[in-house]
């Protein structure tokens, strides 16, 4: 019995489709990852202050306000043991000072996060073992001082034009539509909490998003609520708070603020992504440990902001890849639960994978090369790190 040929249209269609899977495998065969910025937020925390008819004082937190917890410690244990799977082919398998650095605002709960963060990324292994019965080794946090730390405390101050920013933003139709809605729950906040409601309308001060901070740390390490904060009050500051973080750096004049707030951050991770395209040097990454607020003013920089608070450990991937026809793209990845893979996010005007030299240009309207003199300078601290 002979041998069925296939017709010709068959054999065709199956030869094009084994040569398309080819020419797949070679092209992500052919791209390689070049060097990687992450930006995350620091771990669960203790509150970072309390509102004047707060059940719980200072002294019933372990380590008092602001500090990073146990739990805190394995979310970032955790991010570092993940960022280390991601990249199992691309860094070094021991820490290697030449290929990676960390950079720290002046916090503790920040640096804990970091030093977590780098159990978790770099356990040492054989000639760096120095303990036996301790799987750790000490590795370098550099830390940006509060004074002069212009790239990750958010928001920078000392600046005349983003306070005027603020202002005007406060008597915006953009941010009185949103808020007009919750002038009566606001007043009920204000009795019940005994902060002024004058200052909580306004929302650029901090103390309507510490008040459901505080709430938040309370409910989920256990703490007694008032009675009069029930879920639904809750969910409310917390739509408020999220309001707070987007009109602080966007919703009104969102370019204008971008480049004295986030833009900044932009212009940093660029800066590195380019001179990682354009050099031999060995360094890998770069890693940043702040806030959420630093997450949030990056994100509405970028407009890839979803208007949610970023979580604990939420992090912020930037991606440098030299494509198989030599040129440089980035991709940019969000991880904010750790259930799930990060979200691929797309610059508005590019695609998921952009090249490099459209993504310097489509950033450039929120990057200014001489913050000093575009935003002028005074003796004036401003804000809240979260």
């Amino acid at each position: 019995m002979g041998v069925i040929q296939l017709p010709n249209p068959f054999r065709i269609l199956c030869f094009s489709f084994h040569a398309i899977l080819v020419l797949l495998q070679q092209s992500t065969a052919e791209r390689e990852l070049k060097f990687v910025v992450v930006v995350f937020r620091h771990g669960d925390r203790t509150p970072v202050v309390n509102f004047p008819t707060d059940l719980h004082k200072e002294s019933e937190w372990p380590q008092g306000f602001g500090q990073l917890t146990k739990t805190g410690m394995q979310q970032l244990f955790e991010l570092g043991q993940y960022t280390r799977e991601r990249y199992s082919n691309f860094l070094n398998s021991t820490y290697n000072r030449k290929e990676f650095y960390i950079q720290s605002t002046d916090y503790d709960r920040t640096i804990m996060s970091a030093q977590s963060y780098l159990s978790g990324l770099f356990p040492p292994s054989s000639s760096q073992i120095w303990n036996p019965e301790l799987l750790w080794q000490p590795i370098p946090v550099h830390i940006l001082q509060k004074s002069t730390d212009r790239r990750l405390h958010f928001p920078l101050p000392d600046c005349p034009l983003f306070d005027e920013l603020q202002n005007e933003t406060q008597t915006s139709s953009e941010f009185q539509n949103r808020i007009q809605p919750y002038m009566d729950f606001l007043q009920t906040v204000a009795v019940n909490t005994g902060l002024e409601l004058n200052h909580l309308k306004i929302l650029d001060n901090f103390q309507l998003w510490n008040t459901y901070d505080t709430l938040h740390c309370e409910a989920i390490h256990n703490y007694t609520l008032p009675v009069w904060a029930t879920k639904d009050v809750i969910d409310k500051l917390e739509k408020l708070a999220e309001l707070s973080l987007l009109s602080l750096f966007g919703l009104y004049k969102t370019e204008e603020k971008s480049r004295l707030q986030g833009g900044v951050l932009v212009n940093v991770i660029l800066n590195s992504i380019k001179q990682a395209a354009n050099s031999s040097k060995q360094r890998k990454m770069e890693v940043y440990s702040a806030h959420d607020t630093t997450v949030g003013a990056l994100q509405i920089a970028l407009n890839i902001f979803n208007g949610k608070l970023p979580p604990y450990a939420a992090c912020q991937f930037f991606e440098l890849y030299q494509e198989s026809s030599g040129q440089y793209s980035i991709e940019m990845h969000y991880r904010n639960e750790s259930s799930k893979d990060p979200y691929l996010l797309t610059l508005p005007g590019c695609t998921s994978s952009c090249p490099l030299e459209k993504f310097a240009e489509l950033v450039s309207p929120v990057i200014t090369e001489n913050w000093s003199k575009e935003c002028g300078k005074k003796d004036k601290m401003k804000g809240t790190m979260h």
